[in-house]
């Protein structure tokens, strides 16, 4: 009687055993097909790119052909990070953000570089004085020309900015601005009229600029002169060196 109760323990227990060992491998058969069904692009694709932000510069095209320059993989194994940065590597766009919509939906927000400046010839300059580099032949002509030292970006605009308000309230447009090594400014105008500040007092030198100016234009019209330069890199007055003027044909 006791063997008996012992084989029947025992195909109790091995039963018990098996049933476990079948349910765990069926979950780990279930586990895997949702896994692959998860992670495959045809059964959970991104059927649909949704792309905003005010574009200027970049193309809603452009977005889509850097997206999906790469697989993109299923709706939940696409890699969010790495689809930011290939949106991030078109030569207008400052960020983008990217996030997945349920069920199949990927929608990228852009922002764009807004250029305020070229920057040493073949660079330009955004509203966050950070430099980037684009197409030239895509931005208005009259941005101001700057040319400075190459870790000197916040300083030159900032010195454009101070220059351009004085001499803004009195007619004046600045068209290029250049800083030396040494911090050493000089401008153009709109006119053509380079002008020599130097490394001190500038604000100073402008304001004599300004009270000089209706003097040497006076000079300019007796003359069949033109103005280059304006040197004011002086205690007092100025030296201007004249160009000759365009006959008119």
């Amino acid at each position: 009687m006791m063997a008996a109760e012992q084989r029947l323990r025992s195909v109790n227990f091995w039963s018990g055993v098996t049933v476990l060992c079948l349910t765990i491998a069926g979950a780990l058969v279930g586990i895997y097909q949702l896994n692959q069904v998860l992670t495959d692009e045809q059964q959970v694709p991104l059927a649909e790119l949704n792309v905003q932000g005010e574009l200027q510069y970049t193309a809603n095209d452009e977005v889509r052909q850097a997206l999906t320059a790469e697989p993109l993989g299923s709706f939940f194994t696409a890699d969010v990070n790495d689809l930011r940065r290939r949106v991030e590597q078109l030569p207008w766009v400052r960020s983008a953000s990217i996030r997945k919509v349920w069920p199949d939906k990927l929608s990228v927000y852009v922002t764009e570089h807004q250029p305020v400046a070229m920057w040493n010839g073949d660079r330009l300059i955004n509203q966050h004085s950070e430099v980037f580099r684009a197409d030239i032949e895509k931005v208005d002509a009259g941005l101001p020309q700057l040319f400075g030292p190459e870790n000197a970006v916040d300083e030159t605009w900032n010195e454009f900015n101070r220059v351009q308000q004085m001499l803004a309230v009195n007619g004046f447009q600045v068209r290029a601005l250049r800083l030396t090594e040494r911090f050493a400014v000089s401008i153009v105008l709109a006119q053509g009229i380079e002008v020599k500040l130097g490394r001190e007092a500038t604000l100073e030198r402008i304001k004599r600029f300004i009270d000089v100016f209706p003097s040497i234009l006076d000079h300019e019209k007796s003359k069949n002169n033109e103005i280059d330069t304006v040197d004011l890199r002086y205690d007092t007055g100025a030296a201007v060196a004249w160009r000759e003027a365009k006959s008119e044909s």
